[in-house]
């Protein structure tokens, strides 16, 4: 019923703070997003090379660092300067490879939220939802974000459709903790006109058919789905099918490690067989 003729950009995870390191950014993944990417191949090739000029750039600040646990860089720096990193790394590949390539955040706002102080916690500094959604705003506008996932609470319909219509008409507005794969969510999210994006993710509704009712309730409500790896992964390469069987406009699988590239080796097979 979906498949069409494009096949997902992949979204590539560089910089990762939040719950998936310690001491690093309050934001919990800076990713690269390909938007120009003439295929698969190319876009892989270009999240991979993105990661790498990222290290090369923290390394020319004096900043070294492991990698979370999705394989991405961990740096102990500010959010401010991770955005400033990634720029830098995704304008110089971008002008290697030829095509536009783009950031993109999972804010992780719910990790971020007390409900205690009734803000967004970033260290000293507290924000309240007026100021989470003006502050997520001009960021989309600083560094032409290209996607913004989970930017407040998992709870925060109200917020997330408020964001969604100051910069939604050019940005992927994308729910995870908002909608959990779950079609009661996604039609509540609808009803408010929050975010325009859905993440999807096979495991977390638990089964097939209620994660193609989950896309089939997003792609209907004219929302974009995203169907994503988790942070725990194994080998299996299910949602790069998945991704191409929706015609799903982007795929997040992460950037290096073997539990991720296999499900990107399985989209340049796909592509390739096409």
């Amino acid at each position: 019923a979906f498949r069409g003729n494009s096949l997902p950009v992949p979204l590539g995870n560089v910089v990762g703070g939040g719950e998936h390191a310690v001491e690093a950014t309050h934001i919990q993944e800076f990713l690269a997003v390909p938007v120009g990417a003439p295929s698969v191949a190319d876009a892989v090739f270009a999240n991979a090379a993105v990661h790498h000029e990222a290290v090369d750039v923290l390394a020319g600040r004096g900043v070294a660092c492991g990698k979370g646990d999705e394989g991405a860089w961990a740096p102990p720096v500010d959010d401010a300067t991770a955005l400033e990193v990634m720029a830098e790394a995704v304008g110089a590949v971008s002008d290697e490879v030829g095509f536009e390539i783009r950031v993109g955040l999972d804010v992780a706002a719910a990790e971020l939220y007390d409900q205690d102080v009734g803000g967004y916690v970033y260290g000293d500094r507290v924000r309240d939802t007026d100021e989470q959604v003006a502050y997520i705003a001009n960021l989309v506008e600083e560094y032409g974000l290209a996607y913004v996932e989970d930017p407040l609470d998992e709870n925060d319909f109200a917020g997330f459709a408020r964001l969604t219509e100051r910069v939604g008409s050019g940005t992927l507005v994308c729910g995870d903790d908002l909608f959990v794969t779950n079609v009661d969510r996604i039609a509540r999210g609808v009803e408010a006109g929050a975010a325009n994006s859905v993440l999807i993710k096979p495991n977390q509704i638990g089964t097939l058919s209620d994660t193609v009712d989950a896309v089939e309730r997003a792609v209907g409500a004219g929302y974009d789905p995203v169907i994503s790896h988790r942070s725990g992964e194994t080998e299996d390469t299910t949602i790069a099918h998945l991704a191409v069987a929706t015609d799903a406009p982007y795929v997040k699988t992460g950037t290096v490690g073997g539990e991720r590239t296999a499900k990107l080796n399985e989209l340049i097979r796909i592509e390739h067989n096409a």
